[in-house]
Parts: structure tokens; sequence; C-alpha cells
């Protein structure tokens, strides 16, 4: 079975783990335990076929290089597919309660490698009835919002394994990943067809659904991703570099109807190899990532003109409350950079419920106490800008913009149509060329008086700044919030899965 991984390029259970934790620090949890299948086999057989009953756990540290005392430890648990397919045998849930109930009092982030197929149907000592009194489930959903919860995941992951998956933070998944809450077996006994394991919860579906946060090459990558999101929630790192900011200057281009890629002003205003984006191709026309400025994690949301113009959408409200909620369960500032238009609108978009889904990015953002910074690029209009910063530009602790920033109340071209109809109308009788001169000439006036120079005189923004200050402002104004404070429980109930 370890042979057959090797040709697939995946690794064993135990390497996975070890490349996980630092050397010489795992301390595992019921190492041997065996299949509760005594019915059916001799001791002798399950020590052989059923080492640690297919789920390998235990407390060590992570990061320890950048880290110090309690923030190292971290749970850390795999299923083992090359024991029963890695699926939820009755010895390996007690296993998982002992050590989530673990996680919960120490207050440890969990990190689950979830391959496997689900209930195990084989048990057959001490089994009662349907087993759904088993506590695994509600246990891990409990620790949502206490502790940061990572799964990682390469090749299948079906059924019961797949709940778990769904109930972490973030969902890492090598490329070769099939994720879904049933598997063939499943499917064909509720008469819903025959698929291979293949066809279910490919990463094309996966990915662009939003199930999965990050998508990698394999499990080593996968490894790395964790260790790196898991630093966020560690705390500060001493050292740091950053890019030559000026850069910064230069991003946006004079033209305001010419594109530019907003990663790369999130690539240079943070420190340098510090980003770490969830979600890239879902909900694309928002940005979610973690970052840092002065070693310090930040949260960073960004609308991205490059999609729709930097219209949000119901998949962008959702993605961007989703990682707001997230920031400020465990106390991480957010920054948002704000270009948008507004919210999207249409017949087609109402379909999606919009106006529940864009309305959750005002409760959830209204509702954070983390320290918001936000920066406006270029855009920032109608309900759409509110929403980017917590429902009004004077929740965040500053809102600054860069001198490319235009406002109003909402996109300038529609505010035209709509409040100089008329004029338009009649110009327009008279001579289409004529009508067209005074939109133009509307607009115009409009983009004027709308600069964020403009802007600022009005105190509807705190300053206008140079953008190679960015980083300056961030930092000096998350130094002049007080810490969090210490909390003995959660501070919110739990984490939206979606």
């Amino acid at each position: 079975m370890v042979e057959r991984r090797r040709k697939v390029h995946r690794r064993t259970t135990r390497e996975n783990i070890a490349d996980l934790v630092d050397d010489g620090t795992f301390v595992e949890y019921g190492p041997l335990v065996i299949a509760p299948q005594r019915r059916r086999h001799s001791v002798e057989y399950l020590i052989r076929r059923t080492p640690a009953d297919g789920l390998v756990g235990g407390i060590g540290e992570v990061n320890g290089h950048l880290f110090e005392g309690h923030k190292k430890q971290v749970v850390a648990m795999s299923y083992d597919y090359t024991v029963l397919a890695g699926t939820q045998g009755g010895q390996n849930h007690r296993k998982k309660d002992r050590l989530f109930e673990l996680a919960e009092k120490w207050k440890l982030p969990v990190v689950l490698f979830t391959e496997g197929g689900g209930g195990r149907p084989g048990d057959t000592d001490g089994m009662g009835g349907s087993g759904l009194d088993c506590l695994a489930f509600y246990l891990f959903a409990r620790l949502s919002g206490a502790v940061p919860i990572v799964a990682i995941n390469s090749g299948y992951c079906f059924a019961g394994n797949a709940a778990l998956l769904g109930c972490a933070d973030v969902v890492i998944a090598a490329k070769d990943s099939n994720i879904g809450m049933g598997g063939p077996a499943m499917i064909e006994g509720g008469g819903l067809g025959v698929y291979e394991p293949k066809e279910i919860g490919p990463m094309s579906v996966q990915v662009p659904n939003g199930v999965v946060d990050i998508e990698v090459e394999d499990e080593i990558e996968a490894v790395a991703v964790a260790k790196k999101y898991l630093s966020y929630f560690q705390g500060a790192v001493s050292e740091w570099d950053c890019a030559d900011q000026r850069l910064l200057r230069s991003v946006i281009p004079e033209n305001r109807l010419r594109m530019y890629d907003v990663r790369t002003v999130i690539d240079l205003m943070f420190d340098t190899d510090s980003v770490l984006e969830l979600r890239p191709r879902f909900g694309v026309g928002m940005i979610t990532a973690f970052a840092r400025i002065e070693g310090r994690p930040v949260g960073v949301v960004a609308n991205n003109p490059a999609h729709l113009a930097g219209a949000i959408d119901s998949d962008n409200a959702d993605k961007a409350a989703r990682f707001i909620q997230l920031c400020d369960a465990f106390d991480i500032p957010i920054i948002t950079l704000i270009d948008t238009p507004g919210m999207m609108v249409g017949p087609e978009v109402e379909k999606t419920a919009l106006v529940r889904h864009c309305s959750r990015l005002f409760v959830t953002a209204a509702n954070a106490t983390v320290p918001m910074v936000s920066i406006v690029l270029r855009k920032c209009y109608g309900l759409g800008s509110q929403g980017m910063a917590a429902a009004t530009l004077k929740a965040p602790v500053i809102t600054v913009a860069w001198p490319t920033g235009e406002f109003g109340g909402m996109g300038l071209e529609g505010f035209v149509r709509l409040g100089y109809r008329k004029e338009i109308e009649e110009a327009t009788a008279e001579d289409p060329e004529k009508g067209e001169a005074l939109y133009r000439q509307l607009v115009d006036k409009m983009y004027d008086h709308g600069k964020a120079l403009n802007t600022a005189t009005w105190f509807e923004i705190d300053d206008v700044i140079d953008p190679a200050e960015s980083r300056k402002v961030i930092s000096r104004a998350l130094a002049a919030t007080p810490p969090p404070p210490a909390r003995e429980h959660k501070k919110h109930p739990y984490i939206d899965t979606w």
C-alpha cells in the first residue's frame, strides 16, 4: 500500500505529520489502538493490519524557529489511507474526541489530514445501532471560532471525512483531491447513478465553487502552506523586508479607464513574501489574503477591478464577509483596499439572492471589533464602497485615499444619466451629438467634484496620502489601537463555514 502511494507521489501519514511538526516534538496519543473488529479478526491480525485504527494524532510544535512558548503547540491528526482506506472507526473516533477536547481546553490550533472514505461499516466490537451518537463531529464543530482549524487533503475525501474537512477555517487541497459528501457506494446505494471516485468533487469543481481555499500541487506544498497559514495566528515575526514603496506611485494608470493588477499593489505594500491568498478562483472580484506589515499579521480585503470593474456580487460579498469574520474571531486587523463602482446590479444577479448576500457584508463588517484601515485606490462609489469600510467611511481607524481616488454616491455615469435625464434628453432631441457632449461634460464635472482631494476638504475621508506612505499609515494606525483583551472564551460563537 505504501508503494502504491509512492507511485502516485503521495506520502504516508507519519511522513506528513513529521513534515508538519518540528523534529522531536510530537507526542502521539493512542498509537497502540487497533480497529474494534475482534469478533472478526485476531488481535495479531488487527495489530498488523489496523495500526492506530487508521488515525495518527497527537500534539507537537509548529514554526518553533519563529515563535516561543505555547504559541508553537498544535494538535496534528491524520487519517491513514493505508489502513482500511482512512475510514472512520470506533476507536479513531475516540482518539479524535480526546484530542478535540484537549484542543479546546488548551486553546491549541488543529491541523487535520482528511483523506479517507467516511464511516466504516465493518467494526463489530461494542457497536450499537446507527452510531449517530458519536461525539467527534460535535466536538470538532465546537472548536470553530475557538482555535484555528486547518484541513489538508490529498486523494479521496468522502462522507464523514468530508464533513470534518468542511468544518475547518481553511481547506488546503492537492490538485489530485476528490471531495464529496458521499462516495461512489453511497451514491449508487441511493439510486443516484454509478460513478467512479474521480468523478466526484474534483478540484475543477471544488476550487471555483469555494469549497477549497487553497489548491496546491501535492502534500509537500500543502504542509508548507499550512505552516505559513498557522503563523498568522501565532503572532508577529521579528524579521521582515518590503519592496521599494515608491513603486506604488506608478501602479495605477493616470487614465482612469485603464486597468491594473491589484495583486501587484498587495505584493508591494505588504512585507515581502508574506501574502497568502485564500479562494483566488472563487468570488474573483474580491481578493482575501493574509499578509504582514512590519512583521505583524493582518487580513487584506481588496476589490479586484479586473473583474466587473470591482463591482461586488453575491460570491464576492460572501467571500469578504466570511474572511472578515475569520480575522475578527482571532483579533487579526483588517486592511481594505477599495476600488469599486458599487454593488453589482441587474435582473440576473438578483436571482442569486444578491440583496441578502451583499447585506451580509454590512452586518459582518459593522459588528467586527478588530481595527480596520481602509485605503481608497481609485473608485469609491455607493453601497459597495461602504461595505468595504464596515458600512461607513467613518468606521475604520483611519480612511485615506490615494490621489487617484474618486468618490460618489453612485457611479458617475449612472448618477449623471439619472440626475440629469431631462437635460440630456432635451439636448439629444435637438441634436444627438449635443446630447452626448452634454453628458460627457457633466460626467467630467462630477469626476472633478468627486476627486479625492476635494472629498477630503469635506472631511468624508481622513486624508489623501502619497501611495508610498501607505505602509506607514497602516502601521501607525494599528499602533494607536489598544491590544485585544485576553479571553477565556470565544469572541464569537463560531465562524461560518461559507
